[in-house]
């Protein structure tokens, strides 16, 4: 058995008994990744000898008897949009493929501090855009439950390295949906945190104003220890929130008794699959078991949500990948014409079709005569969606539904038609616009293949949906179930 199968408080026991080492973690990690990958395509760049580095130093520590980080030891792949200093960083496009960051992200400074060790890079849509990883210039990761099947994206390489053994733990980013939806479809815990708690400082700007770092996990205790230790305030990001970390292991109690659960009826309605609606009806019966209740509600606005969620993540887009000229960094094109040509010609073969699409969406958005009529009026929209939000937690403790409305679908079977592809995010849009905290946890199977169970909470109230995710965890066994590679 793979000695990934532990939680984290067993790997840590197993090396303070010098039962296994750090060096030992990372070759199982490097070795199972020149296994697996090459079906999975989860990893762009591996940092061999920067992870073996990193592991005999941590093993002398150990050895030394020094104080050890909260994440000692433990393999981990990073998302890469998430820029590593020294480590090639690409954002999955063809613009970036030989960037060489010459700093950290505040993220990776804070893995290091906790005494991770950083396996490398994983694969993702272009810029963190799209939401079935085939996107990625480097080709598309494949679903470790269903190699014809996507891993969901963006943050689809992040989700199949977890679900495929690969690594302990992963960071990924959530804009629209991107940790919580692969996460659903690879079956492993994915976490998106409240705006503003984890550094966005170094990550690759899609749409500032929802960008989020989170983990994905193989279960709720471990995603709670990777929270603690990169959740925190920092003055090098200016939408970092200044609010005290609570110690969320301690939130794991398993009591959910008297918990009040809202439903949303729009959740569980048309375009949800039948057999995934099903699948988290009983999972509201398990909850229900253990002294929750839950009531259905609505939330108004969200019919609204993926038209808005477009508008305003497209715009953003558009004004943050202006600074991918040819001029300063990444891929040039120059063929001895002027400077727009320059431009012209490094943006067009640098980005992918995908990348064009959202950069000429947003900037329709934003030119002269269309901006109130779109852009301010989605924003007015997203107003509104926060605002359902706000009047359903006056009465409940968490919003619960599907993360996702349907099984990871097969590959090239949404690459024709966008608006659908778009659509897969209308579970998890909403939450992103209004910042709030949310966490997807497997629920059980729908066609074979994961399903994930969508938890959202209170602004800054991870301690609350952590603790109904591994309250409900406990009493289930779909975390341990595992794809056979």
């Amino acid at each position: 058995m793979s000695l990934f199968q532990n939680r984290l408080p067993e790997v840590h026991r197993m090396l303070t008994a010098k039962e296994v080492s750090v060096s030992e973690l990372t070759e199982e990690s490097l070795a199972i990744i020149a296994e697996r990958d090459k079906k999975v395509n989860a990893f762009l760049t591996l940092n061999e000898e920067g992870a073996r580095s990193t592991a005999r130093a941590l093993d002398d520590k150990l050895a030394s008897g020094a104080a050890r980080g909260l994440l000692f030891g433990l393999p981990a792949g990073i998302k890469d949009n998430i820029v590593t200093k020294g480590l090639r960083t690409t954002c999955a496009s063809q613009f970036l493929k030989d960037f060489q960051p010459i700093y950290n992200a505040t993220v990776a400074s804070k893995l290091q501090q906790a005494d991770a060790v950083t396996i490398g890079k994983l694969n993702m849509d272009e810029f963190a855009m799209g939401g079935s990883n085939e996107n990625s210039s480097f080709g598309p990761v494949r679903n470790p439950w269903d190699l014809e099947r996507v891993p969901g994206g963006s943050s689809g390489g992040s989700a199949a390295a977890v679900a495929a053994g690969e690594v302990f733990f992963s960071l990924g980013s959530d804009t629209g949906g991107s940790i919580r939806q692969p996460a659903s479809y690879c079956g492993v815990v994915g976490l998106k945190p409240t705006y503003g708690l984890v550094s966005r400082y170094g990550l690759v700007a899609f749409a500032s104003s929802l960008d989020q770092i989170g983990p994905l996990t193989r279960n709720v205790e471990d995603s709670a220890y990777v929270l603690q230790a990169i959740a925190g305030y920092d003055a090098q990001d200016s939408t970092s929130a200044k609010v005290e970390i609570p110690d969320y292991l301690s939130s794991l109690t398993g009591d959910v008794s008297g918990l009040r659960i809202a439903v949303p009826k729009e959740y569980l309605g048309a375009g949800v699959d039948a057999s995934v609606r099903e699948t988290v009806l009983s999972a509201l019966k398990v909850l229900e078991g253990m002294g929750a209740v839950w009531e259905e509600v609505s939330l108004p606005h969200t019919e609204y949500a993926v038209a808005a969620y477009y508008l305003l993540s497209s715009s953003e887009a558009s004004s943050n990948l202006a600074r991918f000229d040819g001029v300063r960094y990444g891929a040039r094109v120059d063929e001895g014409g002027g400077l727009l040509d320059l431009y012209l010609n490094s943006r067009s073969r640098g980005f992918g079709p995908e990348v064009k699409r959202r950069i000429m969406l947003g900037t329709y958005a934003l030119s002269s005569g269309y901006y109130d009529a779109y852009y301010l009026k989605a924003q007015k929209v997203r107003t509104l969606i926060k605002q359902d939000f706000d009047d359903i937690f006056k009465k409940y403790d968490v919003v619960i539904g599907p993360t996702a409305p349907t099984a990871a679908f097969k590959l090239g079977s949404q690459t024709e038609d966008p608006l659908t592809m778009y659509l897969n995010d209308i579970l998890t849009i909403p939450v992103s616009l209004a910042g709030i905290p949310a966490v997807s946890v497997p629920c059980g199977f729908a066609e074979g293949m994961p399903v994930g169970l969508q938890i959202i909470g209170k602004e800054f109230d991870e301690s609350t949906i952590l603790r109904v995710a591994h309250a409900f965890e406990q009493n289930t066994d779909h975390h341990k179930q595992r794809p056979q590679l």
